[in-house]
């Protein structure tokens, strides 16, 4: 009956005349191990019982028992065995986010991907993923996460390049009241919270030479110590880091330290670019399609073959997040069924010409004006394809938050140029 039925509570005496109680316990932990079991038992094998609860009972009652008593304790089980139930839906809710059924690919690149992505997740090693911006690089570290035996434990995550530098260091190992102004009370960092999980560092590239020095140390002793602490504290964590930079070519610029890198890049994944994967096209804009449908309750809209044409053409420098804010704001303003050219956005239509030379070197002709043009029209399409947001900006445009901020200011680009 347990094989074939789901039962919300299941109260078993201890000894039975054919198949023992912890027998039961026991089977019920093998199959369906979300069924809260409750013994029952007299006195003389309250030891028994005692014995069941280590191997997974949920609570025990003595004979005689009282209804009212056993009534709270079934009214505990049934409780109980809902927040399994509901953590069981919560975790496979979390793989159809996090898994393979949201890195959407059939090509060969992407076949190669996942395999290598089980292959990594097998292992206990440190991880670099690298790749451009929007090309799935945290979605990439997470089916990692849930493929490994981490799955049960924590998956923290921090932008490297979204806190100031002033801050990453607490941020990453926390700080001791009083260490500096505005730290009113002991912080963990995100080493701690991540114990016995997973940290995933996006953006590592962003990190200061100071701040990358600890970060070495870390990874080297596995031991931390908090902004304005003294006592080490020891941490059991999987890294998985991931950047949009060329960081070889850091290492060549004295920007990013040499070993530090080789700690990191014990296992490397690189995520190609859409441009690399077009035949994956189709698939990707099925996909955001139902799912922006379905979010917005719109019939599931369809794609005229001209417009499939437009985006195989189109070189997606914001890659696949920039394909998913197209189609998302495509199915939110077309009301037809049907989306053809006229309902995609103007960038996606200009055509892509080879400069136009016919003025170079005339009489007036400017090389750092026309570089200038080139830089604030590069700005304004990256912003466009970021949404707006001007660190993924400045992650398209493979340059830091801060000469992103300072050219916005050379060139008096306003929020909404």
């Amino acid at each position: 009956m347990i094989e074939k039925n789901d039962f919300s509570v299941i109260i078993s005496d201890i000894k039975l005349p054919q198949l023992s109680g912890m027998e039961i316990l026991r089977r019920v932990k093998d199959t369906k191990p979300y069924i809260p079991v409750i013994m029952v038992t007299a006195y003389g094998t309250i030891k028994q019982a005692v014995e069941a609860l280590k191997e997974g009972a949920m609570d025990y009652v003595v004979k005689p028992f009282d209804v009212e008593e056993l009534k709270i304790v079934v009214s505990q089980g049934l409780e109980r065995g809902r927040l399994k139930q509901e953590n069981i839906l919560l975790k496979k809710q979390l793989r159809e986010k996090y898994g393979f059924d949201n890195i959407i690919g059939k090509s060969k690149r992407m076949m190669e991907i996942f395999s290598l992505i089980e292959k990594i997740a097998a292992t206990d090693s440190t991880v670099i993923v690298e790749g451009e911006s929007g090309t799935g690089k945290e979605l990439a570290a997470r089916a990692i996460h849930l493929l490994s035996r981490y799955q049960e434990r924590p998956f923290v995550s921090i932008n490297c390049g979204a806190v100031p530098d002033s801050l990453l260091e607490s941020e990453l190992f926390g700080h001791m009241r009083g260490s500096f102004t505005g730290a009113v009370a002991d912080k963990k960092g995100m080493f701690e919270v991540a114990e016995g999980g997973v940290l995933f560092l996006d953006e590592v590239g962003e990190m200061s030479p100071m701040t990358q020095v600890k970060l070495l140390r870390a990874l080297q002793d596995k031991k931390i110590r908090r902004v304005g602490g003294t006592e080490e504290i020891s941490v059991d964590i999987r890294i998985i880091a991931a950047t949009n930079q060329d960081l070889k070519r850091k290492i060549e610029e004295g920007k990013f330290r040499e070993d530090l890198f080789y700690r990191l890049n014990v296992l490397s994944l690189v995520m190609p670019p859409l441009r690399k994967r077009k035949e994956d096209l189709p698939l990707l804009v099925s996909h955001f399609i139902k799912k922006y449908c379905q979010e917005m309750g719109r019939k599931t809209k369809r794609i005229a073959p001209e417009v499939m044409n437009v985006f195989e053409s189109y070189p997606w420098p914001g890659n696949v997040r920039e394909l998913e804010n197209v189609i998302e704001r495509v199915v939110a303003i077309e009301e037809r069924e049907i989306i053809t050219r006229d309902s995609l956005p103007e960038e996606l239509l200009a055509p892509h010409k080879k400069p136009d030379t016919t003025y170079l070197f005339e009489p007036g002709f400017s090389l750092n004006s026309h570089l200038d043009d080139i830089a604030k029209n590069y700005i304004k399409q990256a912003r466009q394809a970021a949404g707006g947001k001007l660190r993924e900006t400045a992650s398209l445009l493979g340059i830091s938050y801060r000469t992103l901020r300072y050219l916005i200011d050379k060139y008096s680009l306003k929020s909404n140029s």
